[in-house]
């Protein structure tokens, strides 16, 4: 008998699950808003977990400062462009994940779905009564890459972002 259910879960169903992506997304939403910017595209909701899910761009994201911008984090793969062109393909299969990240994170109230406007808004900390949670030792740095990559998206418009990254809306 296992005392954790959980247990026989590889590595990448560890990391890849709705929950862990809803706590990003929020993150990724704070980042965006940190400016004044009032709500995030829905669109780009759906890029956040394939840039991080993916080791090579989850390092370049890691390692490009946040004052930086995502056009110097584009520029990492001027050598190695099919890894971002490969982005737009990961985003087509992560697409289920996204959405069910979407989905927690709107029904645990982390961020509120504008149906009208098709847009993200996240909710700081001390607005939704809960305790900042705790995070396993192997993703402590994913919290702060979502926060660095909505504030990147948060200064360039959706045709900037979409052309710098190479993806298709």
């Amino acid at each position: 008998m296992t005392v954790f259910p959980n247990a026989d879960l590889s590595e990448l169903e560890l990391v890849q699950n709705p929950a862990i992506g809803a706590y990003l997304l929020w993150q990724f939403t704070l980042g965006y808003q940190e400016d004044g910017a009032d709500s995030v595209p829905f669109l780009l909701a759906f890029l956040l977990l394939p840039m991080l899910l993916h080791r090579p761009t989850y390092d370049a994201v890691v390692s490009t400062r946040k004052a930086s911008g995502l056009t110097l984090f584009a520029a990492k793969f001027d050598k190695e462009r099919e890894m971002l062109i490969e982005l737009h393909g990961r985003a087509l299969l992560l697409r289920p994940l996204s959405l069910q990240s979407i989905g927690i994170a709107s029904s645990s109230r982390l961020v509120q779905i504008d149906h009208q406007a098709a847009t993200l808004h996240g909710y700081p900390l001390d607005l939704l009564d809960i305790k900042k949670p705790s995070i396993p030792e192997r993703l402590k740095g994913f919290p702060s890459a979502a926060d660095k990559i909505g504030y990147w998206f948060s200064k360039l418009e959706l045709p900037q972002i979409a052309s710098t990254l190479r993806i298709d809306f």
